[in-house]
C-alpha cells in the first residue's frame, strides 16, 4: 500500500484535468460554467474563489485561487479537448443519420446489451431511446404531411393533366418531406435529438472499441497527466464527466500499466461524475475498457470516487461501473467509492422543482452550485485544501448502490 493511503496533507497547489463527455462545443463553456457556478457556491458556503483566465498556453484552461477553511489554494485547470473528434463524428447528412440510427439500435438489441442495461437503470436507456423514437416520429410526420400536400397537388393538377398531376404530386411530397426533415435538424439545439443519436452511436459503431483517433488523443492526454506528476504540486486530480468517465478509466489504467505514476510524486486521484460506463462496457468489443475497469478497481495508487444521482436521468446512478460490468476482482476490490450527490436533498425544493424536468441541465449539475450542499461540493474538491482521497477517506458508499454483475460480455483484452 502506498504512503498516499496513510498520510494526509494540506493542498497548496493542484492540477486539475477535466475530461468532458461527448460534447462538440468549445471548452470555454466549462470555464464560464465554473466562473458562474463557483461564485454562487462560494457565496452560499462562505468561502472565496477567484478565477483567472490563461493566455497563450498550448492547452485550454484557467487558474483558480481558493480561500477555503483558512487555507489558500492555487488550482490550475486543463480541459482535455476531444470536441474536434466529436464534431467530425457528427458530420453526417440526414440520410446517413437515419442509417446510423438503425445500426445503433440493432447493435444494442442484437447483442442483448439493451435488455441488460434496462435491468440497471431505465432512465439512461429511455434517454438513449429518445432520439430513436423522435427521429422515427419526425420521419413519419414529414411523410404524412408530404403525402397530404402531394395528394392535394395531384388532385388539383390532375383535373387538367393526370400525368402532370402525378409527377407534381410526387415532387411536392418529396420536397415537403425533405424540407421538414431539414427544419427538424435546424431546431435540434432545442431538442438534442441528433446530438444524442450521434452520442450513443459513437461507441456502438465500433461495438465498444475505441476508434483510432480517440485512442491517439487519449495517449496525448495520458502524457499531459504524466508530465503534471513530475511538477511541484500536491495533487493531480483527473475528472471525467459522462462519457469522459470511461476515457479517464482507460487513460489512468494505461499510466499505471506503463509505470508512469511515481510513488513519491503528487497524489493522483480520479473523480467520475454522471458516468455512463455501462453503455460502452456492456458491448462485445469493449474488452479494453473492461480490463481497465478491472485494473483500476484493485490498485491503491489512485483514489477513485464515483458520484452520480438518481435525479440525473442520463447517468447510471449508483451503479458501480466495475461490478455491473462483471469485472470486479474476486478479492481486493478497492474502488470506486460510489455515492450519491442526492439532488433532492442538496437542492432546495424550489430549486429542485425548477430543474427536475430539465434533464440535460441536471446531467451537468455535478459541476454546478447546490443551495443546500451536503458532502459533495465540486468547488471545494477542485480548489479546497483537501485531496480527494482525504476528503472521502471515511465516507461510506451509498447503501442503495447497484453492484450486481449485469453485462453479458466480460472478456478483458490482454
Amino acid at each position: 500500500m502506498s504512503n498516499h493511503a496513510e498520510t494526509s496533507k494540506i493542498v497548496r497547489r493542484r492540477r486539475v484535468f477535466y475530461i468532458p463527455g461527448y460534447d462538440p462545443i468549445h471548452p470555454r463553456r466549462y470555464r464560464e460554467l465554473y466562473r458562474k457556478e463557483g461564485a454562487t457556491q462560494a457565496e452560499i458556503s462562505d468561502y472565496e474563489l477567484d478565477l483567472i483566465g490563461r493566455q497563450g498556453a498550448a492547452t485550454y484552461g484557467w487558474q483558480v485561487l481558493g480561500r477555503i477553511g483558512g487555507h489558500e489554494v492555487e488550482a490550475e485547470f486543463d480541459v482535455l479537448v476531444w470536441s474536434d473528434i466529436v464534431r467530425d463524428s457528427m458530420n453526417l447528412n440526414i440520410a446517413q443519420t437515419y442509417l446510423m440510427m438503425a445500426r445503433t439500435a440493432w447493435t444494442y438489441i442484437s447483442t442483448g446489451a439493451l435488455r441488460r442495461l434496462m435491468w440497471l437503470r431505465k432512465g439512461p436507456v429511455i434517454a438513449a431511446l429518445y432520439p430513436v423514437v423522435a427521429l422515427v416520429l419526425q420521419l413519419l410526420l414529414a411523410v404524412i404531411v408530404g403525402c397530404i400536400l402531394g395528394g392535394l397537388t395531384q388532385w388539383v393538377v390532375g383535373e387538367v393533366s393526370l400525368l402532370l398531376g402525378r409527377v407534381l404530386g410526387w415532387a411536392v411530397a418529396l420536397a415537403v418531406v425533405t424540407a421538414l426533415l431539414v427544419w427538424f435538424r435546424k431546431i435540434d439545439n432545442k431538442l438534442f435529438i441528433y446530438y444524442l443519436m450521434h452520442d450513443y452511436s459513437y461507441s456502438a459503431s465500433t461495438k465498444g472499441a475505441n476508434p483510432p483517433a480517440l485512442e491517439a488523443r487519449m495517449a496525448q492526454f495520458g502524457s499531459q497527466i504524466a508530465d503534471a506528476l513530475t511538477t511541484d504540486v500536491d495533487e493531480v486530480l483527473v475528472i471525467g464527466h459522462s462519457s469522459g468517465a470511461h476515457l479517464g478509466v482507460s487513460i489512468l489504467s494505461d499510466l499505471l500499466a506503463q509505470g508512469r505514476v511515481p510513488t513519491g510524486g503528487p497524489q493522483l486521484n480520479f473523480l467520475t461524475l454522471g458516468q455512463v460506463v455501462p453503455m460502452v462496457s456492456f458491448l462485445p468489443k469493449a474488452g479494453r475498457l473492461r480490463r481497465d475497469l478491472h485494473l483500476l478497481s484493485q490498485q491503491n495508487q489512485i483514489a477513485w470516487v464515483d458520484v452520480t444521482a438518481p435525479g440525473d436521468g442520463c447517468a447510471f446512478a449508483l451503479c458501480d461501473p466495475v461490478s455491473v460490468s462483471g469485472v470486479a476482482p474476486g478479492q481486493g476490490k478497492r474502488w470506486p467509492l460510489v455515492f450519491s450527490a442526492a439532488f433532492t436533498q442538496s437542492l432546495s425544493p424550489e430549486r429542485w422543482a425548477a430543474l427536475r424536468w430539465r434533464f440535460f441541465r441536471l446531467h451537468f449539475q455535478y459541476l454546478c452550485a447546490f443551495d443546500r450542499p451536503r458532502d459533495y461540493d465540486y468547488f471545494q474538491i477542485t480548489a479546497g485544501p483537501k485531496t480527494l482521497r482525504d476528503r472521502y477517506r471515511d465516507r461510506n458508499p451509498s447503501k442503495s448502490r447497484i453492484d450486481v454483475p449485469a453485462s453479458k460480455y466480460t472478456s478483458m483484452v490482454s
